[in-house]
């Protein structure tokens, strides 16, 4: 992904804006994660997750995410979460349980719908990365 321009958003702890870069990464990615709107494609996807995505142009740390179900990481290398959240939903997953999966601290999804209704995370230290280099 080209990060040759620096943008303030990229200082944000764990935010990854899906601005222009991210798009042209993630686009295979994404394609591939709405692929599943359609029941042939999950059955084909179901019975060989693998060879599925053999049709898509992921690269190598895209697949590696997608069949460990990094959501995470899916964010970083471009899928943006409206995509991503198709493959979590093929899972039987919430999108509380990819928030908790998300989580740096590996919060339950009980953990994190409990955080989430009390108001979020805090803010003070997850205001920029600057704020690390102090604590």
């Amino acid at each position: 992904m080209n990060t040759d321009t620096a943008r303030d958003y990229q200082l944000i702890p764990g935010t990854y804006v899906f601005d222009g870069a991210r798009c042209r990464a993630g686009y295979a990615l994404n394609m591939f994660c709405k692929s599943l709107d359609q029941e042939s494609n999950r059955a084909a996807f179901r019975a060989d997750e693998s060879a599925y995505l053999d049709n898509y142009k992921l690269t190598d740390d895209q697949r590696r995410a997608v069949l460990d179900r990094n959501w995470l990481e899916m964010l970083r290398l471009g899928g943006n979460i409206y995509y991503t959240f198709k493959l979590a939903i093929f899972d039987g997953l919430t999108m509380q349980h990819v928030g908790a999966a998300m989580s740096a601290d590996g919060m339950s999804v009980e953990d994190f719908r409990a955080m989430m209704t009390a108001g979020g995370r805090q803010i003070q230290g997850n205001r920029s990365v600057e704020e690390w280099k102090h604590g």
